[in-house]
């Protein structure tokens, strides 16, 4: 649903930073969030999602308190209502060549900078952020706060996820049909038992320093 007011019945008023901006002449307001910065393996991926001003999708929140079938719901939605949304990511060499954090961000300068953007104001989530000229606002917790933060928090999410799935079928050992990457006792085990793999950060705590003996 699309509205212009944000009836909230005492939840988060989650359109109040984006309101604000409208209000002010922004017309371009892109959320930007990544996923992924705790795994063990796979890239950090984040999304940039820009709405028309006055624009409010009730559903959208953080992508945490959604079930699956929640988020790829919404994630068609979003795509289809949204006037600009890009997902980019840093694969897990440059995580190790940069470390994590700044890999994140330079994802998410990826979404502000890809072609067709253009973003007039950016809303990041957490509190570091480097944008250039781009003015920028972080905001903690801000896939809680921030509609548009949100839905850049769904879409990156369901399509690191179906990624890591997918790899699951090449590398079976570490369970990444459920955990994605994030470090559970199945994943440990793995790493232990057959070494780590092209896709591992080597330089995170893997816990093994074996290679997996590819066929």
């Amino acid at each position: 649903m699309d509205s212009s007011a944000n009836i909230n019945n005492g939840e988060i008023d989650r359109i109040h930073f984006e309101q604000r901006l409208w209000d002010e002449g922004f017309k371009r307001v892109m959320g930007l969030d990544e996923v992924g910065r705790g795994c063990l393996s796979g890239p950090v991926v984040a999304a940039g999602v820009i709405f028309e001003p006055d624009t409010f999708i009730d559903e959208i929140r953080d992508s945490k308190t959604l079930s699956l079938n929640e988020r790829k719901a919404l994630t068609l939605e979003i795509k289809d209502k949204a006037e600009y949304w890009t997902i980019q990511w840093c694969t897990p060499e440059e995580i190790d060549k940069w470390n994590i954090l700044h890999a994140s961000i330079k994802a998410m300068n990826r979404c502000a900078e890809k072609e067709g953007a253009a973003p007039d104001y950016l809303l990041v989530d957490g509190n570091r952020y480097n944008s250039g000229l781009c003015p920028h606002k972080c905001l903690v917790k801000g896939d809680d706060r921030s509609m548009t933060i949100a839905a850049a928090s769904i879409i990156a999410k369901v399509y690191r996820d179906e990624w890591m799935i997918k790899l699951h079928e090449k590398y079976p050992y570490y369970g990444w049909d459920t955990n994605v990457g994030y470090p559970t006792a199945q994943h440990y085990s793995g790493l232990e038992e057959h070494g780590y793999t092209p896709y591992h950060r080597q330089s995170f705590n893997l816990r093994t320093d074996k290679v997996l003996e590819e066929e």
